[in-house]
């Protein structure tokens, strides 16, 4: 048997441990009891060591049109500041002070918006430096190129902030919105997209921990680092097509300059998909200016309004699907008495005794009554079940902020009779765009929408905006039956200005009174709000438009050419009128993309294709074009190309016509009076006029 092994320890080594573990003992007691350790004050070194938390700011997502184009973006944002100090300048020939104040606050005063007396005032300050506010501060980068052009001694510029950006200023100004930045620096979104859709948008911030000595800014080496990315704002396209949109912009354009309306909305929309292709409002304002603001409420989505016949769509379209209606009945026209203190008319009464259709096609109210108390009486459903059905009375639910329900209550029968040719009820023009989808979809109802696609920072499609049937509500019978009262509206009604050439258009007119804040109606010669409904081409519908306008100072003709005007330029962008012979195929110049082109380039390029060539401004490259991409232009015709220069030369516009006119000013933003018509006899510009935009009104002579 073993002898277990016995293991000596050395007193020693014992005494050696319990030494060491009295002097930790000790050093920490000393520690904890001492304010000093080592000559180091441990609580001054503790409070002079802090964690940092830095914000990652993340970036703002641009928001860009159907084809890619930029409508909104964020930029550098720039202060002015002048230099007063001639301790600056060490050579007198490269002077960095401001040297000739009078001739500074001159030049600068157009672009920041300054009176010259204010900028002289500043400039003279005893000070080394100023800021020249409130005009130069946030300036772009496009203001801020403008102004180094310029050449001035002494101007200089601080980064300040990040700004939003909005290229084409109040183009589609209510759809796209506007965002600026709030007290803590950070942009946040309102109106539109940029309100709508601010989270998204806006991205998610990170940050980064470290600890540092307060005493410096650096990070302490060897320390632990925390940091958490920043992710970026997705982009958002728009299903607005720019080209479309422009012409959109010069029809509201014209009702506000022209005939003085209160204001005018002006609205295209895809007939099959629901995707709103344009949408143009005056007034508007430039989201870049946000002092331009006069309303906060989008019209396409936050305007209620009684919208008169263009209703007698949707009262005749329910009759015929309930089997209540014979075109070619005979019916008396003129009045019809509804109640003991009701009695409803047309607005001709001598008509007499006419059929159903060419009810529609005159819009008479006695038809539409009539029509509804059929439905009343005999229907399975009623008159107020359709309007349900088709949307009115509440919200379509489209990418807009504050959209509202509009009003359809219809209790008494007087107030039926009334909403079959629209009068005492209220809609919306988007409710008005949804309902009339349905006559271009075999009767079902579509969804609007305006976002075509969400694509985040890394590239990924997060978001495809798409066709969304709300409720089938008509048959294709119906339907059908509806296209050709629609078309006989056109071109078999009272007035015959409603037709375009080259394009088969179907549609129906609007005249609604004004409701008084006092009750009744306003009675005013022009307290209406003109409206119309318009689909085209008639074999297989494209677009659907819509445009009102309240209080419009012109005869009804004038209406009908503004939207003529426009139909006809949307036809020929969307190739709707096709070109048929060989003769006509050679006359035709296919418009190309030249925007970002160098401008001397693209001149090279159109130099033999013999159309008229209207560059605006010397700069190096093109920024923007009229007719845009895709589009054709006929031998002889104007293409605009505007440039990157604020240096505008004005061209003799001689023998222009009123659009080419109009289209020039829109573009660089020229406010325009002209008077007569045909083609321009004489200008208020001279020739080679370098143009003031803020200081000059173009006045053209007609004839």
């Amino acid at each position: 048997m073993k002898k277990k092994a016995t293991v000596k320890i050395s007193k020693i080594i014992v005494l050696i441990v319990a030494f060491l573990f009295v002097a930790a003992i000790g050093k920490l007691s000393y520690v904890v009891l001492s304010n000093k350790v080592d000559g180091i004050n441990l609580q001054q070194k503790a409070a002079s060591i802090s964690t940092v938390t830095k914000t990652l700011y993340a970036n703002r997502g641009n928001i860009y049109d159907i084809n890619g184009d930029e409508l909104a973006t964020t930029v550098n944002a720039y202060t002015v500041i002048a230099y007063l100090s001639e301790s600056r300048t060490t050579d007198i020939n490269e002077p960095r002070h401001v040297v000739d104040k009078e001739n500074t606050a001159k030049e600068l005063a157009p672009l920041l918006n300054m009176s010259e007396e204010r900028i002289l005032e500043l400039l003279n300050k005893d000070a080394y430096q100023v800021e020249l506010g409130p005009g130069g501060r946030g300036i772009t980068e496009v203001l801020k190129s403008a102004i180094e052009k310029l050449e001035l001694p002494g101007i200089d510029f601080i980064s300040d902030s990040k700004k939003r950006y909005y290229s084409n200023s109040s183009f589609a100004s209510y759809i796209v919105g506007y965002a600026k930045e709030n007290e803590e620096g950070k942009l946040v979104g309102e109106l539109g997209i940029e309100g709508y859709y601010d989270d998204i948008l806006s991205g998610t911030n990170g940050y980064t921990k470290y600890l540092k000595y307060t005493s410096s800014n650096y990070k302490i080496p060897n320390t632990p680092e925390e940091t958490v990315e920043a992710v970026d704002g997705s982009d958002i396209y728009l299903t607005i097509d720019s080209s479309i949109q422009l012409i959109a912009e010069k029809a509201v354009k014209t009702y506000q300059d022209d005939y003085n309306t209160d204001w005018a909305i002006f609205t295209v929309m895809d007939a099959k998909t629901g995707a709103i292709v344009a949408s143009a409002t005056t007034p508007n304002f430039n989201p870049n200016d946000t002092n331009t603001i006069t309303s906060y409420m989008n019209p396409l989505v936050s305007y209620q309004y009684e919208p008169g016949s263009v209703m007698k769509i949707f009262s005749f379209a329910s009759a015929i699907e309930e089997g209540l209606y014979d075109g070619d009945e005979i019916y008396k026209s003129g009045s019809i008495q509804v109640d003991s203190q009701t009695i409803i008319s047309d607005s001709d009464t001598t008509w007499g005794e006419i059929t159903f259709d060419t009810g529609f096609a005159y819009s008479s109210n006695v038809a539409a009554t009539t029509l509804a108390f059929r439905l009343l009486e005999s229907g399975d459903k009623k008159l107020p079940d359709y309007y349900d059905d088709l949307g009115f009375g509440k919200k379509t639910g489209i990418e807009l902020s504050n959209e509202v329900s509009g009003d359809m209550d219809v209790i008494y029968k007087s107030e039926l009779a009334n909403s079959s040719f629209g009068q005492g009820i209220s809609v919306t023009p988007i409710q008005m765009l949804q309902a009339l989808s349905s006559m271009t979809n075999d009767g079902n109802v579509i969804k609007p929408y305006i976002v075509d696609k969400i694509v985040d920072s890394y590239g990924n499609i997060e978001y495809v905006g798409k066709r969304t049937v709300v409720k089938n509500v008509y048959s294709s019978k119906t339907v059908e039956k509806m296209h050709e009262l629609m078309h006989k509206m056109v071109y078999e009604g009272l007035v015959k200005f409603w037709q375009v050439d080259g394009v088969s258009l179907m549609g129906k007119t609007g005249t609604a009174q004004i409701a008084s804040p006092n009750g009744g109606y306003l009675t005013g010669e022009y307290d209406t709000i003109k409206s119309f409904a318009g689909i085209f081409p008639e074999d297989d519908p494209k677009y659907i438009v819509y445009v009102a306008a309240r209080k419009f100072e012109g005869l009804s003709s004038k209406f009908a050419n503004v939207i003529t005007t426009a139909i006809s330029e949307i036809a020929k962008y969307a190739k709707i009128t096709d070109v048929t012979t060989k003769d006509d195929l050679s006359k035709v110049v296919n418009i190309e993309n030249y925007l970002s082109k160098e401008t001397d380039i693209v001149i090279s390029m159109l130099e033999n294709k013999q159309i008229d060539l209207v560059v605006i401004g010397d700069g190096k490259y093109i920024i923007n074009q009229y007719p845009s991409k895709n589009n054709s232009l006929v031998v002889g015709n104007k293409l605009f190309l505007v440039t990157n220069s604020t240096n505008i030369i004005m061209p003799d516009v001689t023998s222009w016509s009123l659009n080419e006119i109009k289209t020039f000013c829109s573009l660089i933003n020229l406010k325009l009076e002209y008077s007569g018509y045909g083609y321009v006899k004489s200008q208020s510009i001279n020739k080679d006029t370098v143009i003031d935009l803020d200081n000059m009104v173009l006045n053209v002579i007609l004839e």
